[in-house]
């Protein structure tokens, strides 16, 4: 890929060459881009890709909505308004050929070269890689689906794809069977719809789901449904160009600035970074009433061996510091509240030397006066924990059997810790502590927590009333059993493959 970087560019890409260059909001990103950018926005599109899948995995693991649904493509539309990436949203919500307005060629122009940065990053491990695929996917499925059958034909022209609709004479000829097997019918009048004539083993997941109609070895798909062809290659071709990224990693990463933001990009957090707001103060009397609700288990966890033995080693004391610092804890408060407890079993003075200048330090007052953010559920859960260490994230480094004793001295009943541990078993800690949040609070919002302080900040507003209470679903195992059906008849053969292979 040639991606060249500088730290400042004063070139001016001309709006011409942007119409030359990207006519179709929808890519096949067959053509690496060439152009200099700044070392600033090659971090910032990287970041808003990432947030970009991100959000489309939230939807389907998190919230659990079935992919392409209406409910899942507004969470998805509203997530990325919410980011501040309307631009994404724009070219998710109506992907079009023939605009030419400023604003959509600078968002195709950016969804190009975003997609090629991710790839450096996402190409070093299979794990990395499958996720990437899985995420881009689930992004050109949805794009697609969107587009008009005249946008569709446009996209096949300019991608070099040799198909073709039939014509209106053999569409009325099969009319009868076109709505007897096409699975759109239910929604949409089938008559407006484009059909196109592919070979049947083209589109076998299609097959598969009785969802096509079938005539001498050839399949009649709907425009909408093509997209089981168009994945196939897209998969196919994103593979191969990942397997290269990964052998020119070395030429790539000479360039030093490249190297960290590069390796360390599926670490980043993107979200919110929970900055003290001095318009809110938290009293440090009310931390253990708080705790029991409106902490989360790792938070609760490190107030309670703090209460219990009046001192936290170093990695607690910055993951639990810098919470309450978060939350609205003042600077005048954290000292008072540390000083109190570790004076239990120790000299003031031993305190004052060894202690009080970190948390100082956390609030920006000390050394380089940085004015420091809480951690975030990726960072805890990433870190190392040491024995005797009680920091970091419970569901990820507790034994099992200690965090089900845990779990259920506070109270939770059986299912629900059984539902807790089910899914920390599965190492889906976030949707564990989302489990978690839901049980303590008796509700069912079903948050895609990324951050200790949202998990404060939410309880908070469930608590004050600001959020409406959702009433908990009792489980259906039929509907259970239809979604994943549902979900299985959506996949194409490489996703059956690596779904028989996990």
């Amino acid at each position: 890929m040639d991606l060249k970087i500088k730290r400042k560019s004063n070139k001016t890409v001309i709006t011409g060459s942007l119409v030359e260059n990207y006519p179709h909001d929808l890519q096949m990103y067959k053509v690496p881009p060439t152009e200099n950018i700044s070392l600033h926005e090659f971090e910032a599109l990287a970041l808003e890709r990432l947030t970009l899948l991100r959000c489309l995995s939230t939807a389907t693991t998190l919230k659990g909505l079935r992919p392409y649904s209406e409910e899942w493509t507004e969470f998805v539309l509203n997530d990325l308004k919410t980011q501040g990436l309307k631009y994404y949203a724009r070219l998710c919500e109506k992907s079009s050929c023939g605009t030419q307005d400023v604003a959509s060629l600078q968002a195709r122009r950016k969804d190009h070269i975003a997609h090629f940065i991710l790839r450096l990053a996402y190409c070093r491990t299979e794990e990395l890689r499958r996720w990437y695929i899985a995420r881009e996917l689930e992004l050109f499925k949805m794009r697609f689906i969107t587009m008009k059958s005249d946008d569709v034909d446009a996209f096949f022209n300019q991608n070099n794809l040799c198909y073709t609709s039939i014509s209106d004479d053999e569409k009325n000829e099969l009319i009868k069977y076109l709505r007897e097997s096409t699975f759109h019918q239910s929604t949409q009048n089938i008559e407006t719809f484009k059909f196109y004539k592919v070979k049947f083993f083209e589109v076998l997941d299609l097959v598969k789901a009785r969802k096509v109609y079938l005539k001498g070895g050839y399949a009649y798909i709907p425009h909408k449904d093509f997209i089981s062809v168009l994945s196939a290659q897209f998969r196919t071709h994103l593979r191969q160009s990942l397997a290269i990224a990964c052998q020119h990693l070395g030429e790539i990463e000479q360039d030093e600035r490249l190297v960290s933001l590069l390796k360390g990009l599926h670490q980043s957090y993107s979200g919110n970074d929970f900055i003290s707001n001095t318009k809110i103060v938290i009293p440090i009397e009310s931390i253990d009433s708080l705790s029991v609700k409106s902490f989360p288990l790792c938070m609760r966890q490190l107030h309670e061996n703090l209460r219990s033995a009046h001192h936290l080693k170093h990695g607690g004391r910055l993951q639990y510091g810098l919470f309450l610092k978060g939350i609205g804890v003042t600077l005048e408060d954290s000292l008072r509240f540390w000083r109190e407890e570790f004076t239990k079993i120790m000299e003031l003075d031993k305190f004052e030397k060894q202690y009080a200048y970190n948390i100082r330090y956390n609030y920006g007052k000390e050394g380089s006066k940085k004015n420091y953010t809480p951690f975030n559920c990726l960072r805890i859960i990433t870190n190392n924990v040491g024995p005797g260490e009680c920091h970091g994230c419970p569901f990820r480094h507790s034994d099992i059997n200690i965090l089900k004793n845990k779990l259920k001295g506070y109270g939770l009943e059986g299912q629900a810790v059984n539902d807790i541990l089910d899914v920390t078993k599965k190492g889906h800690f976030q949707i564990a502590c989302s489990k978690y949040f839901d049980t303590v609070h008796n509700t069912g919002l079903d948050l895609g927590i990324n951050h200790p302080n949202q998990f404060f900040e939410e309880s908070q507003k469930l608590l004050q009333g600001e959020i409406k209470v959702v009433p908990k679903k009792e489980p259906k195992p039929s509907n259970n059993i239809k979604k994943e059906q549902d979900n299985f008849e959506d996949m194409d053969l490489d996703e059956i493959t690596e779904w028989k292979e996990t």
